[in-house]
C-alpha cells in the first residue's frame, strides 16, 4: 500500500498543472496531474503535500484544505490512498524547471481538454460538487473500469 497526497492549487481561475514529462517509467508518463507525492516517515497528510508541491513547484501552500479521500486498487503495481486538497494561498515563485515536469496554469474550464487518467476528471468535477468525498477508482492494466463516490458534505 502507498500514500500519497494530491492539491489543485486555484489562482484567478485556474489550476497549476504538472505535465508529467521527465522521469522514465513513469506510470503518469504523458499526464497531467495535480502537484503531489508520497508520504515520507512520520509526515501527516497536511506536511506531506506542503513538503511535496514545494519541492515539485517552489511555491508553498498556505492553509491546503483537504476535500477527498481517494483509493486506487492495483493501481501500477500497488494500491494507492491518496489525500486530495484544494489551496488557493500560497507564496513564492514557480521553478523554472521542476523535477517532474512542465508546469502551467490551466483554466479550470479548459481542464477537461489535457490528457489525463480517466479517473482524474471525474474527482476533478466532484470537487466543483462537493465539500468533502471519498471515491475509489478501480484500473487494469492502467486502463480505467469504473469509480464509486461517496459524498460526505
Amino acid at each position: 500500500m502507498k500514500l500519497g497526497t494530491l492539491c489543485y492549487l486555484e489562482y484567478e481561475g485556474k489550476f497549476l498543472m504538472l505535465h508529467r514529462n521527465k522521469k522514465e517509467n513513469d506510470i503518469h508518463e504523458g499526464k497531467w496531474v495535480a502537484p503531489g507525492g508520497k508520504f515520507e516517515k512520520g509526515e501527516s497528510p497536511e506536511d506531506c503535500i506542503v513538503r511535496e508541491f514545494k519541492e515539485e513547484t517552489g511555491l508553498e501552500l498556505k492553509s491546503p484544505i483537504l476535500r477527498a479521500v481517494l483509493t486506487f486498487p492495483g493501481f501500477g503495481d500497488d494500491d494507492w490512498y491518496v489525500f486530495l486538497f484544494t489551496c488557493n494561498n500560497f507564496s513564492g515563485e514557480i521553478l523554472d524547471n521542476s523535477p517532474e515536469g512542465h508546469l502551467q496554469w490551466v483554466e479550470i474550464n479548459k481542464i477537461a481538454e489535457l490528457p489525463m487518467h480517466k479517473g482524474d476528471y471525474i474527482f476533478i468535477n466532484e470537487l466543483s460538487k462537493t465539500q468533502f468525498f471519498s471515491g475509489k477508482f478501480n484500473y487494469k492494466n492502467n486502463e480505467f473500469i469504473d469509480c464509486e463516490i461517496v459524498d460526505y458534505s
